[in-house]
């Protein structure tokens, strides 16, 4: 299947807003719920205005450009203004701290900052003395109150009402496709962030392949609640560009169910914590009504399962089975689509595994999710399944003009242009993340049926992806929470789990001197392990060291056991723990931390 060869992604936005000009672009909500929108014209329009200020700011070919925030309008608006002049967006999450944001911001040379409000303002404002090069920090909503150092949104696009249109024109001619477009940071198992550097060429290639993996049509609705900063995320925001879609954005993640009903979207993009916290909330709502309520629940799953099974296999759906569905989504079913606003689908789900009894369940309501796979290298596409071959458990073919194989130790390995340039200033890890004859190494365990179609069946390194689609690197994690005084050894789980919890080991003679301090009374360490008093005390010391990292690396909850040895083999001879060995060991445990 043939591909256009864009010069760069502003021409590509240049195509959209010619083919549809008077047709949505982007729609948002105030706190209210009132709407407000731009036509691609429009938007066109406010990106050349937006790119004037930017290069009143002085931004040249190559600059970077960072922007902290919570997905919205003016993210897109900004990222595709920074790119349409050549310059290089650099986003970073907005649940990050402010020492995180620090080596983003360094690491990627970045000269100008966007950020969503005050609460982000003062994370840089924490930090100034640290970022020398940051010229002006703009802020998305609120005013700068007479700080230098910072514009408000307004006065930014002032900046540029006397730049000419030549300008941003001549500046936009320049960009060839192998120039850089955007620089992601993406954490790897040593902890230390590696920015991916995507192409321009990265960029239009993958939207080509979602738009030709995926059904796609005109003049639909898009609903974006995923954080930018998040690859994932701007793949689809691109594809949606390239279909002329409109996207909707939530207002934030605690209005999500209003949100969709607001939208009332065709299409989404999620994470499986999204599917989960639906199904879980279904699930308890029906067994707290009981009775006749759950009875009819079960009957319409069971006629939903043997329809999702006939449309699988691609057989006829008997008669009489499709009379009682139709009474089944009328009766039950309807009530998760109108909670999704009444017009999805389908959707995909992507950035963490998503467990295949809740995608049945899904199916079996009407709603397909389409499960895929990609990561920050490759602009977080390389497989998904197809609206007319699809299974669950799988991530399906590789999307259109990506080649996929598995090496000799299971790896998956991928080739195509949406394969990233390199990671930005680390010659060393570019090089060990490709094979010699340049596949990417995507870390994943997997297999490839008769069919082309990838089944995950594991990681290769630790890196821990929680259902949320999180990227965290335990290590780091397990060092802070081991320099409690009273905490001896951590192992951090959640791969695949909608939090972090953690088996940890005490420091017996620390936890000895607290009980006898505390006039703890017990018969033996084991027993003491196991009072209350001491695991009140091992919470709080968790507590306390949760408060110094991002939310979605905390730990929720925590297991206390006996020391890891050599001896029980939890431990290898240059002291390093066993995760595998202790995970399995204590599964039970692990099992009830989740329950």
């Amino acid at each position: 299947m043939s591909f256009k060869d864009y010069q760069s992604v502003h021409e590509l936005l240049c195509e959209t807003i010619n083919k549809y000009p008077n047709q949505p672009a982007y729609r948002w909500f105030d706190s209210n719920g009132k709407p407000d929108s731009v036509t691609w014209k429009e938007f066109g329009e406010q990106v050349k205005a937006v790119s004037k200020s930017l290069i009143a700011l002085g931004l040249k070919k190559g600059d970077k450009v960072n922007i902290i925030s919570y997905t919205c309008y003016k993210w897109v608006l900004t990222d595709m203004a920074t790119m349409s002049i050549g310059g290089i967006t650099v986003g970073i999450y907005q649940s990050n701290l402010p020492k995180d944001c620090s080596y983003i911001i360094n690491h990627s040379d970045a000269v100008v900052v966007f950020v969503e409000d005050q609460t982000q303002l003062a994370k840089l404002m924490e930090i100034r003395d640290e970022i020398p090069l940051i010229r002006k920090v703009v802020l998305f909503n609120g005013e700068s109150h007479g700080n230098d150092w910072v514009l408000s949104f307004g006065d930014f696009l002032k900046l540029g009402k006397d730049v000419p249109d030549s300008d941003v024109e001549k500046m936009a001619a320049d960009i060839k496709p192998q120039d850089f477009a955007g620089i992601v940071y993406t954490s790897g198992t040593t902890g230390v962030p590696k920015g991916a550097v995507l192409t321009h060429d990265n960029i239009t290639f993958t939207a080509q392949s979602v738009f030709k993996s995926a059904p796609f049509k005109e003049r639909e609705e898009m609903f974006m609640f995923l954080p930018l900063a998040h690859i994932f995320a701007r793949t689809c925001s691109y594809a949606a560009i390239l279909t002329g879609n409109r996207t909707t954005f939530a207002r934030s993640i605690n209005t999500l169910l209003e949100d969709f009903k607001l939208a009332a979207p065709h299409w989404f993009v999620s994470v499986p914590r999204i599917f989960e916290k639906i199904h879980t909330k279904v699930i308890s709502g029906v067994e707290s009504k009981g009775g006749i309520t759950e009875k009819i629940f079960r009957w319409a799953c069971r006629i939903g399962g043997e329809v999702s099974n006939c449309k699988i296999y691609k057989i006829p759906i008997p008669l009489s089975i499709n009379i009682k569905y139709m009474i089944a989504r009328k009766v039950v079913f309807s009530k998760i689509h109108e909670a999704l606003g009444g017009n999805v689908k389908w959707c995909i789900s992507g950035a963490a595994p998503l467990n295949p009894e809740i995608a049945r369940f899904f199916h079996a309501a009407g709603l397909l999710i389409l499960e895929g796979i990609g990561m920050t290298e490759n602009t977080s596409f390389s497989n998904v399944n197809r609206i007319d071959s699809y299974d669950f458990g799988v991530v399906g073919q590789p999307g259109v003009g990506i080649q996929h194989k598995i090496a000799d130790d299971g790896e998956v390995l991928i080739r195509g242009r949406n394969v990233m340039k390199e990671y930005y200033k680390m010659p060393e890890a570019t090089a060990s993340t490709f094979t010699e004859d340049g596949w990417l190494r995507t870390g994943d365990i997997g297999e490839i049926d008769k069919n082309n179609v990838l089944k995950i069946t594991g990681r290769k390194k630790e890196l821990i992806i929680t259902s949320g689609g999180k990227n965290v690197a335990p290590a780091s994690i397990e060092g802070l929470i081991a320099t409690s005084k009273y905490i001896n050894q951590v192992c951090v789980i959640g791969d695949r789990r909608n939090y972090l919890s953690a088996i940890v080991t005490l420091d017996e003679q620390n936890i000895k001197d607290y009980a006898a301090d505390n006039k703890i009374n017990y018969s033996d360490y084991e027993s003491l392990l196991k009072h209350d008093s001491i695991i009140k005390l091992i919470n709080e010391e968790v507590a306390k060291k949760n408060k110094e990292l991002p939310s979605f690396e905390t730990v929720k909850k925590i297991t206390i056991v006996p020391e890891f040895t050599i001896e029980n083999k939890m431990m290898t001879p240059t002291f390093k723990i066993k995760k595998n060995v202790i995970m399995d060991n204590y599964k039970d445990y692990i099992e009830n931390m989740y329950s």
